[in-house]
């Protein structure tokens, strides 16, 4: 991994998602580009903003104001990684953070949650849908209130795809720096009668590809899906939630109706990795 991007709306939240990049960055000796998109041609709420002036002068605005950013919220820790900055302009956020993403070929975008938690914002985060959906890289997504202290322990949900097994590769290079164990599981229903068969073809189809050795492997059967995956995850003293976007179907989507989502949303503080088959 040689260069993080992290997109930042100046927010709150987006505070911790910037510390978060930063450490992450230091870990895997990895640089670190953080970018503001912003459009021209929407008159801001904020009487400070600048969108009454000239495009080079609104740039070069933008730019002191991201580069204050980092100052005041890395503060000391502002020069001790390969840092770079850069204000984009696009009448799309999610596009503009893309074509930032494919001009510097980063390896990952970081980004905060303006929900209560990355699950919230993974079904109901309008920008985080289309970054999901369309970036060419994996998206970090980081809740309130989160800081990357350790990452002993990673869960994947799996729905047993073959397309699972290049994520899970993409994933053990970052548990490798941690010397993080990633657990493996598969939420099934009652109903689905092949589930252990299906997760043994699948652990050996997995340790075929994946070196990593810090793999456990657990299948879940559940009648209420919030309740067995907030214990599992408490249990497992999750650091970080990754998953798999398909085409056709996406495994938490599946599990999480938005009612879901909301009630986990309010406790959960658990950064998510999505990974998009299209890549793999």
């Amino acid at each position: 991994m040689k260069t993080i991007l992290h997109a930042t709306d100046f927010s709150e939240n987006a505070i911790e998602a910037l510390k978060y990049a930063h450490t992450l960055c230091l870990k895997m000796n990895a640089s670190l580009y953080v970018i503001h998109v912003f459009d021209t041609s929407t008159l801001s709420s904020d009487l400070n903003e600048t969108y009454l002036l000239p495009f080079k002068e609104t740039l070069e605005q933008k730019n002191k104001k991201l580069k204050q950013f980092c100052e005041t919220h890395l503060g000391s820790n502002y020069k001790t990684t390969q840092l770079k900055m850069s204000a984009v302009e696009h009448k799309n956020v999610a596009k503009g953070i893309i074509s930032k993403v494919k001009e510097i070929n980063a390896s990952i975008i970081v980004t905060g949650a303006k929900g209560k938690s990355a699950l919230e914002e993974l079904l109901t985060g309008n920008t985080i849908k289309q970054l999901i959906e369309k970036a060419p890289c994996p998206v970090l997504i980081i809740p309130k209130h989160t800081k990357l202290q350790k990452l002993e322990t990673i869960v994947y949900a799996t729905d047993f795809e073959e397309e699972d097994i290049s994520a899970i590769f993409k994933l053990s290079q970052i548990a490798k720096i941690f010397n993080a164990t990633i657990k493996v599981v598969h939420v099934s229903s009652k109903k689905e009668t092949h589930g252990l068969q299906e997760m043994e073809w699948f652990k050996e189809l997995l340790k075929q590809k994946v070196t990593y050795e810090k793999l456990e492997f657990d299948l879940l059967f559940y009648e209420d899906t919030y309740d067995v995956l907030k214990a599992y995850l408490e249990e497992a003293n999750a650091d970080l939630l990754a998953m798999l976007e398909r085409e056709k179907k996406n495994i938490l989507k599946k599990i999480f109706h938005r009612d879901l989502v909301k009630k986990m949303g309010s406790k959960s503080t658990i950064p998510l990795i999505s990974y998009n088959e299209v890549n793999y």
